[in-house]
């Protein structure tokens, strides 16, 4: 996010379509007068596309000014699911405080996200995650250079709770807003930490809604090398884990993955899917479904919980998620395999594999990074 600030902005031209705005997020942009919201998302492109346009002249005076400034210190507010989150970060990088409000009881009580709840969990807490934030950097809103704000993708009503915020404190403090794509800030939050990181570099992006491969030439110039067609493997861990029973509080990766520990990952021969397709695209739909069938031959009923499951149905449902999570993590192993032959031939220089694995830690153990 703050990465994105030390550079002047650009984004791919408009061969690709913005990320949808709900019209309830977008009236919320649009009554946020006089103080501009600048768009730091960019379009992912194809390989068909490399062009790059920049920022339009009558932002880019006001970016100018802002990036000018030594004591760079913005304020990032991320509302686009399930957890409300605040972090303070100076222009060099550095992390002044970051402020987590999870919703892992909403998680629990509705075997996954829901939209209004969270939206409704959002707004109880928005105000104190942003002050806790300002209160551990020790600075107050005065300090601030700009207020960045998550705008998408995600769920527009949770999205709506961090604009109308970001609006808010930056119209008291006549602060400019930047307008963050979650994924792309997934991407470019590695070189916070990374300082030696540099472009180009691929980057493999998982969350609950999206897979991506994408090779990063520069701030905002980036190509898409695949993406998720249908089922994202985020999506296809927690529909698993809800369908095996399991305790959805942490999200369904993390019981998935503890359970499939005590299972065989080869009793149950799931399918790879896409092994017919040469690119670089991901599906979890048909793995779904196979396993939705599987449970279904070993008479699982979901509404019995895991903890009241006898020792064979626990084995049986232990089969079932090792089985899911041995062909859900080759399919990402060989997705990322040809990418990184497509990204070598694009340019040969790249060295470095960003990867962004939110909840899946078995994946990152796992999936062989074969850059170098």
């Amino acid at each position: 996010m703050l990465s994105s600030l030390s550079s002047t902005i650009s984004r791919l031209n408009l061969f690709c379509p913005k990320p949808l705005i709900p019209p309830s997020l977008s009236s919320c942009l649009k009554t946020l007068k006089p103080l501009p919201i600048i768009p730091r998302w960019s379009c992912l492109h194809s390989l068909s596309t490399h062009s790059t346009s920049r920022l339009s002249t009558s932002l880019k005076p006001q970016f100018d000014a802002l990036v000018s400034k030594d004591d760079l210190v913005v304020l990032g507010i991320e509302t686009s699911c399930d957890d409300t989150a605040a972090a303070v970060v100076r222009g060099n990088g550095e992390i002044l405080s970051q402020v987590v409000s999870s919703q892992a009881d909403l998680l629990a009580k509705y075997g996954g996200v829901a939209p209004k709840m969270a939206e409704e969990a959002h707004s109880q807490v928005i105000d104190q995650v942003v002050q806790e934030a300002l209160d551990k950097a020790n600075l107050t809103a005065r300090n601030l250079s700009a207020v960045a704000v998550t705008i998408g993708p995600g769920l527009s009503l949770c999205l709506r709770v961090g604009v109308r915020k970001a609006r808010k404190l930056a119209g008291s403090f006549n602060l400019p807003i930047i307008g963050i794509h979650h994924m792309e800030a997934h991407c470019l939050v590695a070189r916070l930490i990374e300082r030696e990181l540099e472009f180009p570099f691929m980057a493999l992006l998982i969350s609950g809604g999206h897979n991506l491969l994408i090779l990063a030439h520069d701030l905002g110039h980036y190509i898409q090398l695949g993406t998720t067609i249908d089922d994202a493997i985020g999506e296809a861990y927690d529909k698993t884990a809800k369908w095996l029973g399991l305790d959805m509080s942490r999200s369904g990766g993390p019981a998935l993955e503890e359970l499939a520990q005590e299972g065989d990952a080869e009793s149950i021969k799931f399918s790879t899917p896409m092994k017919q397709h040469r690119d670089c695209n991901f599906s979890y739909a048909g793995l779904k479904t196979q396993v939705r069938l599987a449970i279904g031959s070993h008479n699982i009923n979901p509404e019995i919980p895991i903890s009241s499951a006898s020792s064979q149905d626990r084995r049986s449902r232990a089969d079932i998620a090792a089985s899911f999570q041995r062909v859900a993590v080759l399919h990402l192993e060989e997705r990322c395999d040809r990418a990184i032959e497509w990204a070598r031939k694009i340019e040969p220089s790249i060295k470095h594999l960003v990867t962004c694995l939110a909840n899946l830690k078995f994946c990152l153990l796992h999936l062989n990074l074969l850059i170098y």
